[in-house]
């Protein structure tokens, strides 16, 4: 919970302070806003994350583990689209608050998310090691 709050706040940190210094990003709104901009860049990327899995899941099945011969070097060439996707899927559930102008402002700002999650996850992670 304590990591998620972490995550919460640092993702609205780069919505308000950051992402807005990208071309193409124009976030509209107090901190307040850029909280809920996170909050639901949060649960929209876990639901795009679950869905990239589930599909994965469904082609390796349906082609008996072949499928994974092409879908493997995918995820690990586009690992980081998802959460451009996200910033542009949240874009379009809150267009009062955040516009994306493109794929090219989604990428560089879904880069910055990426890295405020594997930062939050990694921290997380060393903290939960047994001793």
């Amino acid at each position: 919970m304590t990591s998620f709050l972490i995550r919460l706040v640092l993702l609205a940190l780069a919505f308000h302070f950051i992402l807005p210094m990208i071309g193409g990003i124009d976030v509209r709104g107090g901190f307040m806003t850029s909280i809920g901009l996170a909050l639901v860049f949060s649960i929209l990327g876990v639901v795009v994350t679950w869905v990239a899995t589930a599909i994965t899941a469904i082609v390796a099945v349906g082609t008996l583990g072949v499928g994974l011969l092409i879908l493997i070097p995918l995820w690990i060439l586009g690992f980081w689209l998802l959460p451009a996707y996200t910033l542009l899927l949240t874009s379009s559930v809150m267009p009062a608050a955040l516009s994306v102008s493109g794929w090219w402002p989604a990428i560089w700002g879904g880069l910055i998310t990426l890295v405020i999650g594997v930062a939050t996850d990694s921290a997380d992670r060393y903290r939960k090691q047994p001793a």
